[in-house]
């Protein structure tokens, strides 16, 4: 059994007189943690300082302050950092993105006129990216650019039934490497999830890059004893991109040997009408609504297996939650999770989309409680000492560091 990690500090430790000052770009619209604990600026500020833009899904004032306290209005403050809010539930469609792109352009050169960044940060490669790259050329800050996704198969986000549709999802996989080689091509750093994930693309290889996961507060996941309730659980949409459609397949072919057990798939699924015809008659799957946070983290703290069978991925956040929660991981070799899942050691990899070996891998964790408890508490122990909070804001640090001077 590992020993339990120190917790991360109370407060941000005080970096000196002057931390390097970032505009850290956001595409929303997820607000910000109402515990401050459970927000990546609160240790960011251990060593940055500086502000964020972030359009969130709420429409007024009164709601921002409803949950975020009556202070959180014009500014929200956490650590060194505040926040900027676009209150983006006011539009809809194109005008929406419209909205978000003028606001990321008019709070930033606002910003940087009043105090200076010495580098702008931007999440994401496609409008958080390209008003990066304009305010670059207005500002002459440094610029870092966050690719979280695999951008070789951004199209699969896209993807429907339908040639129509297909010739979409193609023109938008274009559109992607377009602004991919733009903003990768204008920034001064990279900042990847996984080793390789430009390597498909020879003029993106030698721009300066740094490796680091995503953000995930560990030490605030509560691990559980094995439960009662035996499931396999799933979190996250759209469900295509998640392979929910995979697990559902794969967990009917054992679902008879194993009565005991259920599939529970949580994520928020609009038009359920293909998952529930795959589902058929099976009584051993549940479909649950979307859930807050720390609502869901309870979910994922209580199943017996987690699965991550994703057609595409930077690095499933849900990943590390479920390493974080001493959970045993099934997940697809799909993009950066053969970096985080070693195969038998800290959960078990299968080949994207194939769901023979995604039964398979089912059928013996389901069967091997040993082995279950094996790879769950060395998931946990490698969340706790190479993805907590602390290395996360440290290696953050660094690549800023090295982007505002390089050696």
């Amino acid at each position: 059994m590992f020993p339990h990690p120190h917790p991360a500090p109370s407060t941000p430790v005080d970096p000196g007189p002057a931390p390097l000052r970032i505009l850290y770009i956001l595409r929303g619209l997820v607000p910000p943690p109402i515990n401050a604990r459970r927000d990546a600026c609160w240790y960011l500020s251990h060593a940055l300082e500086g502000d964020v833009l972030l359009p969130v899904w709420w429409g007024t004032e009164e709601a921002v302050r409803q949950k975020l306290g009556p202070q959180s209005c014009p500014v929200h403050t956490v650590g060194r950092f505040r926040y900027h809010f676009l209150l983006a539930g006011r539009f809809q469609g194109i005008r929406q993105k419209v909205e978000m792109f003028r606001f990321f352009l008019r709070m930033g050169r606002r910003l940087h006129r009043a105090h200076r960044y010495h580098c702008i940060v931007v999440y994401g490669h496609m409008l958080t990216a390209l008003a990066g790259v304009l305010l670059k050329l207005l500002t002459g800050a440094k610029l870092m650019v966050e690719i979280v996704t695999d951008p070789r198969r951004v199209h699969i986000m896209y993807a429907k039934r339908g040639p129509f549709i297909t010739v979409a999802s193609r023109f938008m996989q274009l559109f992607s490497d377009l602004l991919l080689h733009l903003a990768v091509l204008a920034c001064d750093r990279v900042m990847l999830r996984y080793p390789g994930q430009l390597s498909c693309y020879p003029l993106l290889r030698r721009v300066p890059a740094s490796v680091l996961h995503g953000f995930v507060p560990v030490s605030e996941i509560v691990p559980q004893p094995e439960p009662a309730e035996q499931y396999v659980l799933l979190v996250g949409y759209p469900w295509y991109v998640k392979g929910a459609d995979l697990l559902i397949q794969a967990f009917r072919r054992i679902a008879p040997e194993f009565p005991e057990v259920k599939l529970k798939l949580l994520g928020h699924y609009p038009d359920r009408t293909e998952l529930e015809a795959l589902a058929g008659d099976c009584r051993q799957i549940e479909f649950l609504k979307a859930r807050p946070g720390p609502e869901a983290l309870q979910i994922i703290a209580g199943a017996l297996i987690l699965a991550v069978p994703s057609r595409t991925e930077g690095v499933a956040r849900v990943l590390i939650e479920g390493m974080s929660a001493r959970r045993a991981i099934i997940a697809s070799d799909a993009g950066g999770m053969p970096h985080y899942v070693q195969h038998g050691q800290n959960g078990l990899l299968f080949r994207s989309e194939n769901v023979a070996e995604l039964t398979d891998r089912l059928r013996t964790l389901l069967a091997d409680g040993e082995l279950r408890q094996r790879l769950a508490d060395n998931g946990f122990h490698f969340a706790h000492t190479r993805l907590n909070e602390n290395a996360y804001a440290e290696g953050f640090h660094r690549a800023v560091a090295l982007t505002v001077s390089p050696p």
